[in-house]
């Protein structure tokens, strides 16, 4: 666990506190995002289904004793594509917990490069969901050729709208509507989990408990960029509203004084 106990900031919206160091590849046009041999299938299948699940289960119930309330909000759009949007607070957590939240749904998560560039793991987190943000124009067209595809197939699209890592933070750091941009694109709604710490009776580890809200659709009245700014205040209203229930502060978060000079 983060043994950290106060962290200082300056910048909400670009400071990383993620303690992993990792040298990011460059994703270009040359990337594959999706895969249609029966090998890549059966791969994915495997490291997906019987890897990366049960383990996420473990990891999530040993280490955090997670629970979710609001499951049931998925039934509304079992048999549907949407994006589901959290906040951004564990390095390995946050790979695991989309997972837990709507069983059988498969999860894609857009991930920063560095996710698919470490030397071993880096080659099966494709095999797991990860949809690496490009690097230049033309992958990027493949890129979005990619999430539309994987919303297509009635899957769900996973987005860290806060970028980046702040270990165990209990608030919602302000974001841009910029990732609301594919929901739109693609016409379907959108869910918010929101991951709060709980004070655990026996033990200073804290507890997570993920609140779900949603589901969120564009307004179709207002222009496209409005309808993104409207449905990022959505989400982000609700996940203020649900960090309310967070009981303890693992790590405080402290915003450095502006100097002159």
């Amino acid at each position: 666990m983060d043994k950290r106990k106060v962290i200082y900031y300056t910048d909400e919206l670009h400071d990383e506190f993620s303690v992993a160091m990792i040298t990011p590849k460059k994703i270009d046009e040359n990337y594959q995002y999706c895969h249609d041999s029966l090998w890549k299938r059966l791969t994915h299948f495997f490291w997906y289904r019987m890897i990366f699940t049960p383990i996420a289960y473990g990891y999530t119930k040993l280490k955090f004793h997670h629970t979710v309330v609001g499951r049931e909000k998925f039934r509304l759009c079992k048999r549907d594509g949407y994006f589901l949007y959290g906040n951004h607070t564990q390095d390995i957590g946050d790979a695991f917990i989309p997972n837990m939240l709507n069983i059988p749904k498969e999860n894609y998560v857009i991930v920063h490069p560095n996710n698919v560039s470490m030397p071993f793991l880096g080659r099966i987190t494709p095999s797991l969901g990860a949809l690496p943000l490009p690097d230049d124009m033309k992958a990027y067209r493949n890129f979005l050729k990619a999430v539309e595809r994987r919303i297509a197939e009635d899957h769900a699209v996973v987005i860290y709208p806060e970028a980046h890592i702040w270990p165990y933070y209990t608030g919602i750091r302000p974001f841009t509507e910029d990732s609301f941009y594919y929901p739109i694109k693609c016409g379907v709604p959108v869910y918010c989990f929101t991951n709060t710490y709980q004070k655990r009776r026996f033990s200073k580890k804290p507890n997570i408990v993920t609140y779900i809200d949603g589901p969120f659709y564009p307004d179709e009245h207002l222009p496209q960029r409005e309808r993104r700014k409207a449905l990022r205040d959505k989400v982000y209203q609700a996940m203020c509203e649900r960090a309310k229930h967070s009981t303890v502060i693992q790590i405080e978060y402290r915003k450095r004084e502006e100097t002159n000079g």
